[in-house]
């Protein structure tokens, strides 16, 4: 690992970690995070010469972790009719242009994004909230960790014994070894932080080894689909965010598909108090 690399890794840590605990912290790291993954997602789009409402996009996206956060009622348990007003904006932007050419492009592609970043990643706010308390905390630590570990794994496994493609298409460094490696190092973390989920739902250990491991699948999921919107753009790095680790999207990918599963399988369950 490269020192730039490590230096950035040690102070997302530190951030996500101060951010966690406190709740005002947390809310501003997510917004900001939401508002830079929404512009590098819109910056890419922009290469292939999209019509893009991107600024329209990025404030409809913020919207939607704030109104979660502070409890909106308009949207309370329905927080897409920011996704719904912002559609009819842009529609109404839409028909104030001369040129009416990719509009359908355009328009879903602003949506898709507003989708694919703000909403899924607000769902970590969700999960902040689902608990009072140091409760809520944990349980957004634990998916946290079970997510981001998945790429330690990745890493090590795959670096010493990946020899076989994953989807070299997508993305060519990825191997089936690092792959496993980080399923298996998901599964293994939610063991080792299993007194972070609540005590009244009393999960057997295989169970949460199974758990761990979906989740930590889903994370990689959402690495590769990052990696795919990448090189139909046909860009590296999704940003410059930090050093050695590249821009926003690079550093949540993974969350965008874990967060969400774990808010539905969490609220799914009838002994969460």
């Amino acid at each position: 690992m490269s020192i730039s690399r490590f230096m950035s890794s040690v102070f997302m840590i530190t951030l996500t970690a101060l951010a966690v605990i406190n709740d005002y912290l947390f809310i501003v790291v997510v917004v900001l995070l939401t508002a830079g993954g929404l512009y590098e997602f819109f910056y890419m789009v922009r290469k292939k010469d999209v019509p893009i409402y991107s600024y329209t996009g990025i404030l409809i996206g913020v919207l939607i972790p704030i109104s979660i956060f502070t409890h909106f009622l308009p949207t309370k348990n329905w927080e897409l009719l920011f996704i719904v007003i912002g559609f009819l904006l842009i529609l109404f932007m839409q028909f104030a242009r001369k040129d009416n050419r990719n509009a359908i492009l355009g328009l879903s592609t602003t949506l898709f994004g507003v989708l694919y970043v703000a909403w899924f990643f607000s769902f970590l706010v969700k999960i902040r909230l689902m608990l009072p308390g140091m409760a809520g905390v944990k349980l957004v630590a634990f998916i946290l960790l079970v997510t981001k570990c998945a790429d330690i794994g990745a890493l090590l496994i795959g670096s010493s014994f990946g020899k076989h493609p994953l989807l070299p298409k997508v993305s060519p460094n990825k191997s089936i070894e690092g792959t496993l490696g980080a399923v298996l190092m998901s599964a293994c973390t939610a063991l080792v932080f299993r007194s972070f989920l609540p005590a009244t739902l009393s999960l057997p250990l295989w169970q949460i080894f199974f758990m761990g491991a979906f989740f930590g699948g889903l994370g990689q999921l959402g690495d590769l689909s990052e990696s795919l919107i990448k090189r139909d753009c046909g860009v590296k790095d999704s940003g410059k965010f930090l050093p050695g680790m590249g821009g926003v999207l690079d550093i949540i990918d993974s969350l965008l598909f874990s967060a969400p599963a774990f808010y539905l399988y969490m609220s799914s369950l009838n002994t969460l108090k």
